[in-house]
């Protein structure tokens, strides 16, 4: 009896410890989610919290209020409660202006542009909320296709079609995920959508079989370049003219070999500075791409330091691409890197032209996603382990694709 006693006395003070510890803003926050528009109000408070955090050091309060918003959305906005919804061309104007202002990863030009992406051979989804029945929360424009795309100018830039030959369709393209709200972020909505899309184009397309995304690799060439500024800062601080060239003195990654380097200075008409200066001129202006001998030329460094990039770089143990790790805790798999895949002025600056496919095997996501969230293992093709190895230096983990 003492102990039972001992033991309800126990759970008393846990719960009042429990209730002591919640701040009192969380019921003020209660109560505005229950008025008419107060969801939104929230949502767009959190978005003015985080652009305050961006601006103030070591604010714990700041911090400590944001996660507490971010706690509450997050039970608000989870998937149970989220409706899935198709866009086309005869959906509300309002819808499709937004649909089209929000567009992030490949802006619209105009009203065709949107035609396009919401007509024939495409589908574009978006998750809504019952307390912002007119704004979508997630966007997620997909390709259907026969293969796995390549290149985003043939998905963008394709006429629009009057119909759909249904049994030429086998292989669903997500080229553009887009979150709209910037308070939910850190609040899990993107995936979900994925999921709920495979499910909806699956009922509707039983020959499809392929799914994959056909992703931007945004902060690849800011990484590229603050990597050459590394190993300028070496070569300065050692004095050495080798360092970042391969050979038996250089211990870190190589970045290009001698001969690529020579090639660059050649064909650049600046032998008489360094190589590497020279490289990171041609990436900063984007110059590389008006010859196509330099084109040539950086093909094979810039795909194995970009596989290198997603494949090797990490921060606390995750991918340091926020577009990498976004997939690949969903269960994707690095599946394909494609070269000039986006030609266009974002995707030069972004990524030297580089487009990223990851592949979305559904037997084996919920293993994959499980073994990179508890283990930080990234499940590869043979193509990208074999890049990364190249670039990676000796101390890069040897293996081979599981696929």
């Amino acid at each position: 009896m003492c102990a039972e006693k001992s033991e309800g006395a126990l759970l008393k003070a846990e719960e009042r410890l429990q209730a002591a510890l919640v701040p009192r803003y969380h019921d003020l926050f209660v109560q505005i989610g229950r008025l008419e528009g107060g969801v939104k109000h929230l949502v767009d408070m959190r978005a003015d919290t985080l652009d305050l955090l961006s601006s103030v050091k070591d604010s714990a309060e700041l911090r400590s209020f944001s996660s507490c918003l971010r706690e509450m959305l997050s039970h608000w906005f989870s998937a149970g409660l989220l409706h899935l919804q198709r866009i086309t061309w005869e959906s509300s104007c309002d819808i499709l202006q937004k649909i089209s202002e929000y567009e992030a990863v490949h802006p619209m030009r105009n009203w065709s542009d949107l035609k396009r992406r919401v007509g024939p051979y495409r589908r574009c989804f978006i998750f809504t909320h019952s307390t912002m029945p007119r704004e979508p929360m997630v966007v997620l424009h997909t390709a259907l296709t026969n293969q796995i795309s390549d290149n985003i100018q043939t998905i963008v830039s394709t006429p629009i079609l009057d119909e759909e030959d249904v049994d030429n369709i086998n292989t669903a393209i997500f080229y553009s995920i887009t979150s709209t709200q910037k308070g939910l972020q850190g609040v899990e909505l993107g995936n979900y959508l994925i999921k709920r899309v495979v499910r909806e184009l699956q009922a509707e397309f039983p020959k499809m079989t392929q799914f994959s995304s056909l992703s931007p690799i945004p902060g690849f060439r800011d990484w590229l370049v603050g990597e050459i500024n590394k190993v300028l800062g070496s070569t300065e601080s050692s004095s050495s003219e080798d360092s970042g060239v391969d050979g038996p003195s250089s211990t870190a990654p190589t970045l290009l070999t001698s001969a690529e380097l020579q090639k660059v200075a050649e064909i650049a008409g600046k032998e008489d500075v360094s190589p590497l200066v020279t490289l990171k001129k041609l990436l900063q202006t984007n110059q590389w791409m008006g010859a196509e001998s330099m084109v040539e030329v950086l093909k094979d460094p810039l795909m194995r330091l970009c596989a290198r990039y997603l494949y090797l770089e990490k921060r606390r143990g995750y991918a340091v691409n926020p577009v990498a790790n976004f997939h690949l805790r969903n269960g994707a798999v690095l599946w394909r890197l494609n070269w000039q895949a986006d030609t266009g002025p974002r995707g030069i600056s972004q990524s030297c032209g580089v487009m990223v496919n990851y592949r979305y095997f559904l037997g084996d996501t919920m293993r994959n996603s499980q073994r990179y969230m508890e283990e930080q293992h990234i499940e590869a093709s043979q193509q990208v382990i074999d890049l990364a190895q190249a670039a990676g230096g000796a101390d890069s983990p040897a293996g081979k694709s599981n696929l």
